[in-house]
């Protein structure tokens, strides 16, 4: 097989495996699960290889069909996509793990599987595709099997949750879709290389200041960056926990942070004004999201409330636009999806056994779920930035990176909300994990063994993190990425260079 027919299969393969699940879902209790863990499995396998086939080939275009690129539609393998859907489908993997002992207590067990291969197929399909209208096209799929995911218990809190993510974040599609016509209008080519060029050529500066506010507006919302975070702490807690991880862990960084990252800074060409905008809301995003946290009682909605403080770190790092910084936006986009994921699956694991997610009726669950207590407690420390585990890294390098652009302002909230988040998750293990054991929870134990080797894995991951940052693995993994976005409008030049070698 040639290296480049490998980007198709990150579409391919969940859409075979949501169409074979629904087929063939009744035919024995087993088949759902395994359908769902053999895709998810194949899918991180093929994002492993695409981290070396792009070490070893450089950029990959892959032209759909037999239409010359760029009128057709292309798929695009570089070191930005790479990161991604390894990001992504290690975690779909450790979630699909998850989910074949937690979903027992839903009867729906094969549609879930259905529709969180339907949401992966949307995820894979906003990373590789090199053309901006397939872009948005992805982005529903994934936007909504997330409705359907969010409301899958059917309870009245789920269904108006999944109602309100639902309608604003159609409001955040229409706004994407509003700067995709404008901008084909602008440029006659929906390929992002070309209308990289086409824009780099035309300037027509105000239409494309007003397409830059409504990608903010649109994807911002999808990333749940305040002020457009509104749905985010309604649409996690009421979501299964497997979902609440994919949502929180995966979903809201491909459509939100990779989609506006990939436009502002490889497309439109990311300009001060733009940085400035980018880092602010990034900041606000932190302090507001866990202030909002500290008050919390539900653990998922506190957890939810974190994914929007988490985000702006990613948001600070990327918005500086130094090298430096864009590496620890990226570096910490990888670690949140570890940790934040990692701690929505202890949610559920309490939830599961305990069944509550009020802190208030917990305490001394170390003593009957000890591997749900001891992985919670490295992902505590992991979010909070404690040395050595993998928060730590990212958030001091977007630190430096801050006080080395003399943005000593974003710096110092940045220092301010990794301190209040870890004052958040002591708060979580004095009340949920610490303490005297209540009456009402002397008989559970320990959850199943898939739910608690998902945990394990993660946390494991979040105690070695920091190793990504050796010289080797980071100019791999790290490096490459970063590369991608420093190369700005440039990236255009490299990939229709490609498209005319494979022609």
């Amino acid at each position: 097989m040639q290296a480049v027919n490998i980007i198709p299969m990150f579409v391919i393969v969940p859409l075979a495996g949501a169409f074979l699940n629904s087929l063939v879902e009744k035919k024995a209790k087993w088949v759902p699960d395994a359908i769902g863990n053999l895709s998810a499995f194949i899918l991180f396998f093929f994002s492993v290889l695409a981290v070396q086939v792009v070490r070893t080939h450089g950029t990959l275009v892959y032209s759909v069909g037999a239409w010359k690129l760029p009128l057709g539609i292309a798929m695009v393998l570089d070191g930005l996509t790479a990161f991604m859907l390894v990001t992504v489908n290690f975690i779909a993997f450790m979630i699909a793990l998850y989910s074949i002992n937690y979903m027992e207590r839903f009867t729906a067990k094969g549609k879930f599987y259905t529709l969180f291969l339907l949401m992966l197929t949307g995820m894979n399909g906003v990373i590789v595709t090199g053309d901006i209208f397939n872009l948005f096209v992805f982005l529903e799929i994934a936007s909504v099997a997330s409705y359907a995911l969010v409301a899958f218990g059917t309870e009245k809190h789920e269904l108006e949750a999944a109602f309100k993510y639902a309608v604003m974040s159609t409001v955040g599609s229409m706004f994407v879709l509003l700067g995709i016509v404008l901008l084909y209008g602008l440029t006659s080519t929906l390929n992002m290389a070309d209308m990289a060029n086409m824009l780099a050529q035309k300037g027509a500066a105000n239409l494309v200041l007003m397409v830059s506010v409504l990608f903010i507006m649109g994807l911002g919302l999808k990333a749940a960056l305040v002020p457009f975070h509104a749905w985010l702490p309604d649409a996690h807690p009421s979501a299964p926990a497997p979902i609440s991880a994919m949502l929180s862990g995966i979903l809201i960084k491909s459509l939100g942070v990779y989609a506006m990252v990939r436009i502002f800074y490889n497309v439109i060409g990311m300009t001060a004004e733009l940085s400035s905008i980018i880092m602010f809301l990034g900041t606000l995003s932190m302090v507001v999201g866990v202030f909002l946290a500290i008050g919390q009682w539900d653990l998922k909605r506190l957890l939810a409330y974190h994914s929007i403080s988490q985000i702006g770190y990613v948001f600070l790092g990327i918005g500086l636009g130094t090298p430096l910084g864009i590496l620890g936006g990226i570096f910490h986009l990888f670690n949140h999806s570890v940790f934040k994921s990692l701690l929505f699956l202890n949610s559920g694991a309490i939830e599961y056994s305990a069944g509550t997610r009020d802190l208030q009726k917990m305490g001394g669950l170390m003593s009957k779920m000890p591997v749900t207590g001891s992985t919670n407690l490295i992902a505590s420390m992991s979010i909070a930035g404690i040395p050595p585990f993998n928060g730590f890294w990212s958030k001091l390098i977007i630190i430096i990176a801050a006080v080395q652009a003399q943005r000593f302002g974003y710096a110092f909230w940045a220092v301010v909300a990794s301190v209040l988040t870890l004052a958040s998750f002591m708060k979580v293990m004095k009340y949920a994990y610490f303490g005297r054991l209540k009456e009402g929870l002397m008989s559970i134990k320990e959850v199943p063994f898939f739910m608690k080797l998902s945990m394990v894995v993660l946390s494991v991951v979040c105690l070695i993190g920091g190793m990504l940052l050796i010289p080797s693995l980071r100019d791999i993994f790290l490096n490459r990425a970063s590369d991608v976005i420093a190369l700005g409008v440039n990236y255009a030049a490299i990939v229709l260079k490609e498209v005319s070698l494979s022609w």
